[in-house]
């Protein structure tokens, strides 16, 4: 499937989150350790928040993120405080820009691990549950992106946690509907540019991994000798589909059908269930 971070806190180089851990993200898109496929070389994506623009910026490509020269560019001259990254290994759907997360529309961005199972079986139906305003900003063909747009449909604006488990909650019933017992797996990341939503959950309660980073202020007693921890502010979290490295007490397992939200002041962390269709 693939593999994602999300980075929120003191403004970073993308170069430093991207490349420079033992265990990077560009490293995972050729020795990922816990994704279903070792190699994650169908097309990547950057998205980051910055002070100029209420939007995000977007760079994806159709090739692997190892050996991208566009994307070691932006990562050595690129500071923000929120940005999400992601590599795909396709489940099926084209290897195509418009298929390569992160999706953005309007202040919101949006990337998933994981698959609707049987979704060219769903796909019509759940394409019609799209509010008729937005369906149109669909622009690529995978189930990760009808999966944002169902969001957005359910009012992501105003509630995310709502809005993912009512999108959720589609996704099985129209699964069950045809015949797929268990359809939905999902790992995600939303955010408005101030805050992350981020989302654990399986129909078979087997979801794929995500691990949230330790407190700044507990790592820095746990480390007081790395320089790297007291450079960076309190709020600074990393989200990640695996590890960075192995620096004891640094991540902790989301638990499964769980989510968290990311934000100024103190951070959540609570039961997910997907809201009855």
């Amino acid at each position: 499937m693939c593999r994602w971070l999300a980075y929120s806190g003191t403004p970073m180089l993308l170069d430093t989150i991207l490349y420079k851990p033992a265990h990077s993200l560009i490293d995972q898109s050729l020795h990922s350790k816990l994704g279903v496929e070792t190699t994650n070389g169908d097309g990547f994506g950057v998205g980051w928040y910055s002070e100029d623009s209420s939007t995000p910026a977007l760079l994806r490509d159709v090739g692997p993120a190892w050996n991208n020269r566009n994307l070691r560019e932006v990562a050595d001259h690129v500071r923000s405080p929120l940005f999400f990254a992601h590599i795909r290994a396709s489940t099926g759907t084209a290897v195509q820009q418009s298929n390569c997360h992160p999706f953005r529309h309007g202040r919101w961005m949006f990337m998933h691990n994981g698959a609707i199972a049987g979704f060219h079986l769903m796909r019509r139906d759940l394409t019609l549950l799209v509010d008729p305003a937005l369906y149109a900003d669909i622009e690529g063909t995978t189930d990760s992106e009808v999966m944002f747009f169902l969001a957005l449909t359910f009012g992501l604006d105003q509630d995310p946690p709502t809005a993912v488990a009512r999108m959720a909650g589609v996704v099985e019933r129209v699964g069950r509907d045809h015949g797929v017992e268990s359809p939905l797996q999902m790992t995600l990341a939303i955010s408005d540019g101030v805050r992350v939503w981020a989302f654990r959950y399986s129909s078979g309660h087997d979801s794929r991994s995500l691990f949230y980073s330790s407190r700044v202020d507990a790592l820095r007693r746990l480390h007081p000798d790395m320089a790297f921890l007291r450079d960076i502010s309190e709020e600074t979290r990393l989200i990640v589909s695996e590890p960075l490295g192995d620096l004891p007490g640094a991540w902790n397992e989301v638990p499964e059908s769980s989510y968290g939200v990311v934000q100024p002041g103190a951070d959540e962390l609570h039961p997910f269930t997907p809201a009855p269709a």
